[in-house]
């Protein structure tokens, strides 16, 4: 991790066999191809009244602020950490262009800092597999409300049924074979079991979507991946995406349906 230069290299051993990877090198695509989540995604979360008005809300690995932003009209008083500096400073630029009072800081998970009861929800979203949960667990349970909730969040495309995203999974495994993140199911959000030891499920849900994608949307989302623009040399992102972009045309129309699954954990503190 260098903080100077902004540059934070994140290894863990659990990840794509220890390769280093950082989100910040990928975060101008983040921002302009990651935002893809339906109105459905949301609006499960607002129906179990979750990240709504008259509550504060802590998301945890934020990334450019896809959660609190497209949230942000449900009323709830969002705040959002990352690890990331480049991706904390797409947010701000993205929640300025919005008008939207949001507030960013650029710290891990396990270094977060806030007053004692602050938040009565605290979401994780595509990004709670990274955490050391031994180091984050005592934060969870003094910064959330006695009665607060935590609430796991997770969207991925299922390469077995949709043979767009399989063939581009497979591209993303030529360059990164280690990467972790292929072969995804439709399953539900699983944790750690020291994290059940404190908590303890309220409920969850999990559902099959179809994302539209054109050609350019597609391969902008595929290079915002781990196993591609965060972990790839320039030298071989810039080949994956040559190839990468004679792959759609071969296999894809103009736009296009990218099956997904999503799913939700919601927990609560044990008594």
């Amino acid at each position: 991790m260098r903080k100077g230069d902004a540059v934070v290299k994140i290894t863990n051993k659990n990840i794509d066999a220890g390769n280093a990877f950082d989100w910040g090198r990928t975060s101008k695509d983040y921002a302009k191809y990651r935002d893809i989540y339906p109105s459905v995604f949301y609006e499960k979360i607002a129906e179990r009244g979750l990240c709504v008005a008259n509550q504060r809300v802590l998301d945890l690995g934020t990334g450019t602020g896809v959660l609190p932003r497209n949230m942000y009209t449900y009323g709830a008083n969002w705040t959002g950490t990352d690890i990331s500096q480049q991706q904390i400073e797409e947010a701000k630029a993205l929640a300025r262009q919005m008008n939207q009072n949001i507030s960013y800081f650029c710290v891990s998970a396990e270094d977060i800092s806030f007053t004692s009861h602050t938040f009565d929800v605290i979401t994780a979203c595509q990004c709670f597999w990274y955490f050391d949960y031994e180091r984050l667990l005592p934060k969870l349970l003094q910064y959330l409300k006695p009665e607060g909730r935590l609430l796991f969040l997770y969207m991925a495309w299922l390469p077995q049924e949709d043979a767009i995203a399989g063939a581009s999974e497979q591209l993303v495994l030529k360059y990164s074979p280690n990467w972790s993140g292929a072969r995804e199911y439709m399953h539900p959000i699983s944790l750690p079991d020291c994290v059940y030891e404190v908590f303890e499920p309220v409920a969850h849900e999990e559902y099959a979507l179809d994302i539209p994608f054109t050609r350019e949307s597609w391969n902008g989302r595929m290079k915002a991946c781990r196993g591609v623009g965060a972990s790839l040399s320039d030298q071989a992102m810039k080949a994956w995406e040559q190839e990468h972009l004679q792959l759609l045309k071969k296999n894809a129309p103009a736009a296009f349906n990218i099956k997904h699954y999503a799913a939700m954990l919601e927990m609560k503190r044990r008594t």
